[in-house]
């Protein structure tokens, strides 16, 4: 086949127009400027395919001559596209060889593939070169494969030059296309960069304006809402914090449901996630640590279509986030300052308040009511250690079944903190397991934070607040509790000391039992209150020559067993005490006088039999009533006394009745 290089056609071109008579010329004349370098041509041929089908559509009209085949090549003399008569495409080798002819030549080139001559027809290939309109270097090739007879292909190879014009046209208009889609595209990510930026900084300015830690959250899930309505998203919060925005939930680190977020709670950056949903839609899975400078206190979750989402986007959640976290710790501290204010000045009353009783019955019930109207709890226990009988009692409860209950030292949450020393704070009594608790039980209770009372480091008794619903108690009511606990407990200590000392005041220290003064003053009372009453008085006979004769020790060891006898021989009620030196008195409220005349007996009996070594006593025994015309304590002891002198003076080891004044 032969090779036929030919010059370009000449071609006739439309009158141009002057960009001084066409202002918009003017305007447009800098996309003249534009073009493709050597540097592009690998990256053009979308562009040229598409121009291609464009110039097809436009020039439909355009007819070579007989049958033809049009291809477009890029500027490696390739065929990347080709339109027109499929049975010619077995000649496509024959164009490659004239796009490479056309490239070495820079001309329009044709290349005879087959002739037959006797049905006067051939087939040739022609290919021309497209170049660039400012440097004119040659990035691609229209080609064409005519069928037809000699006057057809002459016809083809006319308008091939036409055909390279027109392709030019047609490849620069889809390049100012794609350019002016550039920027479009960079215009409209300016756009929304600019729009991100000032949404960021009118969020950071509304943030940093809440002092609120739930208008913290609803800010941040209220302004990303706003601009991407498509999100389904949901802050998990790793920290004991009750909201009620639904979308506000707390972070399990536990489980395979939030994974992903737990993965970014504990490395503290942010994690995406893409996958495909049942319809088929991609989705972006994000999760965003909540953090602050102290810490990560929650994640940011978020599901949203792929579509609906860029890379700037996700930088601008994670700054969203960041600036969430700061505002939400500053608006924590703030909280938490209040709330330490609130507690110093809760602590100061409760002290001052606890401080201005000394009875122990009297701070048991004022802490029990403090303690439920502070925690809002709904019931409350104190339980007291008796550490000689090894036993919690329950001293106040507003739990009646309770009330002065008795439990070993090791049973319920009592004796898990007298065991280990520590507050207890449980959030699910009944998932728990583990102890078992009668006012867990009875209450019905759930949730239970629980403090020592510790007196100089040993534990003492123990504080028990409940309440129904579980996961009631807040970390921050479990560590008030501590610090409450220490001042009742200090309050109980100084209770405790005060009734140690006025008992030791009202009792003798040698017998254990009252002192005179004391039951002085408890007489007077009985008298006022009462209708009657009888006294003894009993005296040691001969307890001098005792301690002369077997020496102070085992006088004071007479006095003591004299002592037990005369407990052991009276009712509860009954007031026993030292009158003086070896002289002992009983009071008897509600007793007359011979009653008060047995007891009398029954003492001066045993004293007599169980002492050793032994000795006797000597009794006096008295009454007042109501119906006498002078009651005083006075009297009464006079008359006791008158007949303890008689008993003495009638041979000792006897009782006596003292006769009415």
């Amino acid at each position: 086949m032969a090779e036929h290089p030919r010059e370009d056609p000449v071609i006739s071109s439309l009158p141009s127009q002057s960009p001084e008579l066409n202002p918009q010329l003017n305007e447009l004349a800098w996309l003249e400027q534009l073009d493709i370098t050597t540097y592009d041509f690998p990256y053009i041929h979308f562009l040229l395919k598409s121009a291609f089908r464009d110039w097809l559509s436009a020039a439909s009209t355009l007819q070579a001559g007989g049958r033809a085949l049009w291809l477009v090549g890029d500027w490696t003399a390739e065929v990347l596209q080709a339109e027109g008569d499929p049975e010619l495409n077995e000649w496509i080798e024959g164009i490659n060889k004239a796009m490479r002819l056309s490239l070495e030549s820079g001309k329009i080139t044709t290349v005879k593939l087959f002739e037959d001559a006797a049905q006067a027809h051939e087939i040739t290939a022609a290919a021309v070169p497209v170049r660039t309109r400012s440097d004119a270097e040659i990035f691609a090739f229209i080609g064409c494969i005519m069928q037809g007879n000699d006057q057809d292909i002459a016809f083809g190879n006319r308008i091939l030059g036409i055909a390279e014009r027109h392709f030019v046209t047609c490849f620069y208009r889809r390049f100012e296309n794609t350019f002016f889609k550039d920027l479009l595209t960079l215009q409209e990510q300016a756009k929304r960069e600019t729009f991100r930026r000032s949404f960021l900084v009118e969020v950071v300015q509304r943030l940093h304006d809440k002092i609120d830690v739930d208008a913290v959250l609803n800010e941040v899930l209220d302004s990303i809402i706003s601009v991407y309505p498509n999100v389904r998203l949901e802050i998990l919060m790793s920290q004991d914090h009750q909201s009620t925005n639904p979308r506000v939930k707390p972070l399990q680190l536990q489980g395979e449901m939030d994974r992903l977020c737990v993965q970014a709670f504990m490395e503290g950056k942010l994690l995406r996630n893409a996958f495909l949903s049942e319809e088929g839609t991609q989705y972006l899975e994000i999760a965003v640590p909540l953090s602050g400078k102290q810490g990560v206190y929650g994640v940011f979750h978020m599901y949203i279509p792929s579509e609906h989402f860029e890379e700037a986007d996700i930088q601008l959640v994670g700054m969203l986030a960041d600036t969430a976290g700061t505002a939400f710790e500053n608006a924590k501290l703030y909280e938490q300052s209040n709330l330490l204010i609130d507690e110093l000045r809760l602590i100061n009353e409760l002290t001052q308040q606890l401080s201005q009783s000394l009875q122990l019955k009297e701070v048991f019930k004022f802490a029990t009511e403090e303690l439920l109207h502070i925690f809002n709890a709904e019931y409350c226990c104190i339980s007291q250690l008796d550490k000689d009988k090894d036993f919690f009692e329950m001293v106040s409860t507003n739990v009646p079944s309770l009330s002065k209950e008795i439990f070993p030292r090791d049973y319920g949450f009592c004796g898990l903190v007298y065991a280990t020393k520590e507050p207890v704070i449980l959030s699910d009594y009944h998932s728990y397991g583990r102890v078992y608790s009668k006012l867990m039980e009875e209450t019905g209770s759930n949730s239970m934070i629980g403090a020592p009372l510790l007196i100089r480091g040993e534990v003492r008794g123990a504080i028990l607040l409940s309440h129904t619903r579980p996961h009631f108690f807040s970390y921050e009511n479990y560590k008030l509790l501590q610090v409450l606990a220490t001042h009742i407990g200090l309050a109980i200590a100084n209770a405790s000391l005060h009734a140690e000392v006025r008992r030791m005041a009202n009792r003798d220290m040698l017998t254990g039992l009252f002192a005179r003064h004391y039951l002085d003053d408890k007489l007077l009372e009985f008298q006022r209150r009462d209708a009657k009453g009888s006294l003894i008085v009993v005296d040691i006979d001969k307890f001098k020559q005792v301690n002369d004769t077997y020496g102070h020790q085992i006088g004071d060891k007479i006095l003591k067993q004299v002592a037990v006898i005369i407990q052991s021989s009276v009712r509860k009620i009954d007031l026993c005490a030292r009158w003086g030196g070896e002289e002992l008195a009983i009071y008897l409220p509600g007793m007359e006088l011979e009653d008060g005349y047995r007891v009398a007996e029954a003492i001066r009996e045993k004293v007599a039999a169980e002492t050793t070594p032994q000795v006797t006593v000597s009794c006096g025994v008295s009454e007042w009533n109501r119906k006498d015309e002078k009651i005083s304590v006075e009297s009464l002891f006079y008359r006791a006394d008158m007949a303890l002198y008689r008993s003495k003076n009638n041979g000792r080891n006897q009782t006596q009745i003292g006769e009415s004044v």
